[in-house]
């Protein structure tokens, strides 16, 4: 997936699952932008992971053996943590 094609990231974005929407989906409306291209590059690989795989990293349940991986799940959850809550 082109890091240019926003529209197809964002639907990359949207999972189903209520807890993934709440970490994804503010993450990438409000942070892609400024994401330095490997950044994002790593972002839509980690968009290519299975779900049960993302919310065990993203509730801190294990992380991916991929350290770029590893700084991306990181990444998502300070940045979510310093914006505050999202009400979806």
């Amino acid at each position: 997936m082109d890091i240019n094609n926003k529209a197809r990231i964002h639907w990359a974005c949207r999972r189903g699952m209520r807890e993934l929407d709440i970490s994804i989906m503010p993450f990438f409306e409000h942070e892609y932008d400024t994401l330095s291209d490997e950044d994002k590059a790593t972002f839509i690989r980690l968009l290519e992971c299975d779900d049960p795989d993302l919310f065990n990293w993203l509730m801190n349940h294990g992380k991916p053996s991929d350290t770029h991986l590893q700084h991306m799940v990181q990444l998502i959850q300070t940045r979510n943590r310093e914006r505050g809550p999202v009400a979806i």
